[in-house]
């Protein structure tokens, strides 16, 4: 097992990126290219940086990592915003989702600052 599959926060990063990509599944064919695109890419990059930090030689750089996960979280949560606000998502799904990137988000600064 590789070191990131043990981490919580890797793991549910994971289960946030199927919920994404799962929502985004009805936007419209015409932002396919742009905001589902993007939406995508950041929640994609979630996981993949806490991956990559874990796998990295230091705390140093376990933390850089971190810190692009969380910066990944915070663009996330904004075009989800946008998204709910275009109504392609709803009221609800907004808030699920925004509730699973401030765990995630929570998960991220207190990884950071155990190593």
């Amino acid at each position: 097992m590789r070191p990131h599959e043990r981490l919580d926060v890797w793991n549910n990063a994971i289960e946030l990126v199927t919920t994404i990509y799962r929502n985004t599944r009805a936007f419209p064919s015409d932002e396919r290219f742009g905001l589902t695109s993007q939406i995508r890419r950041a929640a994609v990059s979630i996981p993949a940086n806490i991956a990559e930090g874990a796998a990295r030689n230091s705390s140093k750089e376990f933390r850089y990592f971190l810190s692009n996960a969380q910066g990944s979280a915070s663009e996330l949560e904004t075009e989800i915003l946008i998204a709910q606000r275009l109504g392609y998502i709803s009221a609800e799904t907004y808030a699920a989702v925004r509730a699973e990137i401030d765990s995630i988000g929570r998960m991220i600064i207190g990884l950071s600052q155990s190593i």
